[in-house]
């Protein structure tokens, strides 16, 4: 497994489709996950640091495992399988939970869990961007600096 950093999400174009872009840490690879526009809201929220006035779904999930006690260690993408991506949550008692990887990533930017992906998820799915294409990525990172909730708004 390998740690990952949450880049941010972004619309692609012309699907208008959300994804959430994680960077290997120590390496050169990015991964873009395709995921739906509440998952994207939820995850650029968790990023900006929006305190919703009643709790969402992931707001909720948290403040359920600190009240029972129960510590999220690591979110895990495991799997790529014809495009479709999975995840499991792990817990500090060794018990795993199957998820959606847009989900588990929404609840680790919550609790400040670390996110990993197996390698050969990064082998088939990851882009390596080559040192010069790294510009691009700055401009993504700063279009990701000014990107808002609304903008993934169902339409």
């Amino acid at each position: 497994m390998r740690e990952v950093d949450v880049l941010g999400v972004r619309v692609e174009m012309p699907s208008n489709q959300p994804i959430v872009l994680l960077r290997e840490v120590a390496g050169d690879r990015y991964l873009p996950i395709w995921i739906g526009a509440v998952e994207a809201t939820a995850i650029a929220f968790a990023q900006q640091g929006v305190v919703p006035p009643r709790p969402l779904t992931h707001d909720l999930m948290k403040d359920v495992l600190e009240a029972t006690g129960n510590e999220l260690t690591e979110v895990q993408i495991t799997e790529v399988k014809g495009g479709v991506f999975f995840a499991n949550l792990v817990f500090g008692s060794g018990t795993e939970v199957s998820a959606r990887p847009s989900d588990s990533i929404a609840l680790a930017l919550r609790t400040g869990t670390r996110i990993v992906c197996a390698e050969d998820v990064l082998d088939e799915a990851g882009l390596a961007v080559p040192a010069e294409q790294e510009d691009e990525v700055e401009r993504f990172r700063e279009f990701l600096d000014h990107v808002t909730p609304e903008d993934f708004d169902a339409k």
